[in-house]
């Protein structure tokens, strides 16, 4: 049986907020990322879609949002990732408890998973954080954004990883294995740690059974879907077809301006991607300017008038506004 082609660790994750400014407010303004592309959702041009990244908008820094503000509350259950955890260097977590108490934040209790040191967190909107911090998260690839309210030591450094719970694991860790080249790395009472590589920050997920809770349901505080990463268009439709091989119905590939991406649910029913590292957010703004204008990929910028229209107007982000 020949091994599939793997797909790498996460690329973004995509979840649903509540108004635009309270957003960019928490993950600009409290959390200190930086706002490196104000785009719309182009199967959706009258709402936003906000990318929230290292200073370079690196692939695997990258946490967006579509503000649908109209939607109700997610319904929590099964087939649904459920939860993002951010990276943060060691020693870390001190102080983001005083900045995020500061700020009025709703915090979880302090635990260990896996044996790294985690700090849960409600943002504005209901969505589920974890702030981890480990060894690994040190040494990542980063670049510090200069501008932000947070010391570049103590910055957000990427994705961590994300918790998904699931009816049944079984068709999800096979669909993993055979599909995405991902392989289990431990367990810990209900969750199972799944990752690609050598396992570490931004290169894993947790899954968990929950066989009787009931189907989850997209609304605000809710993770739309996980990306992950692929070097190039080749190697894409190599993991594309192992997806399709192994059963679910991959869209062909979309043509998203800054990557190229696949969609297709697990066998969960959790909505996965497929995104290429390139051509990157610099493609069409300044690297020292973006996320400062508003910028609409070449196909809607005829409806750039009727799109200004619509959208809500954003001002800076201030970490005070959030309180």
């Amino acid at each position: 049986m020949t091994a599939p082609t793997a797909a790498g660790g996460l690329h973004h994750v995509t979840a649903i907020a509540g108004p635009a400014q309270e957003n960019l407010d928490f993950y600009a303004g409290v959390l200190g990322l930086r706002l490196v592309k104000k785009s719309v959702n182009q199967d959706d041009p009258g709402t936003y879609h906000l990318f929230y990244a290292d200073a370079e908008g690196r692939p695997g820094t990258d946490l967006t949002f579509f503000p649908w503000s109209h939607l109700a509350p997610a319904r929590p259950g099964h087939g649904l990732a459920t939860e993002v955890a951010l990276a943060v260097a060691p020693d870390s977590l001190a102080f983001w408890t005083a900045r995020l108490e500061r700020y009025g934040v709703a915090l979880g209790a302090p635990e260990r998973r896996f044996g790294d040191a985690v700090l849960p967190l409600r943002d504005p909107h209901g969505l589920a954080v974890t702030l981890v911090e480990s060894e690994s998260a040190g040494t990542r690839p980063f670049t510090p954004w200069e501008e932000s309210p947070v010391p570049a030591e103590r910055q957000i450094r990427g994705l961590d990883g994300a918790r998904i719970r699931l009816r049944q694991l079984a068709p999800t860790e096979s669909f993993l294995a055979a599909a995405m080249g991902y392989r289990e790395l431990a367990r810990e009472g209900s969750w199972v740690r799944w990752g690609v590589g050598a396992g570490a920050s931004g290169e894993r997920l947790d899954l968990a059974e929950s066989p009787q809770s009931p189907r989850g349901a997209w609304g605000t505080g809710a993770i739309h879907h996980l990306a992950f990463r692929v070097d190039d268009d080749r190697h894409q439709l190599a993991v594309r077809a192992g997806v399709e091989a192994a059963g679910p119905h991959p869209t062909p590939v979309v043509d998203r301006f800054w990557f190229r991406s696949v969609y297709f649910r697990e066998p969960g029913g959790v909505l996965f991607e497929l995104a290429t590292d390139g051509p990157g957010f610099a493609l069409d703004e300044d690297p020292r300017h973006l996320g400062e204008s508003l910028v609409l990929p070449p196909w809607l910028e005829a409806q750039r008038a009727e799109i200004e229209a619509v959208l809500p107007p954003l001002a800076v982000a201030t970490a005070e506004r959030s309180q």
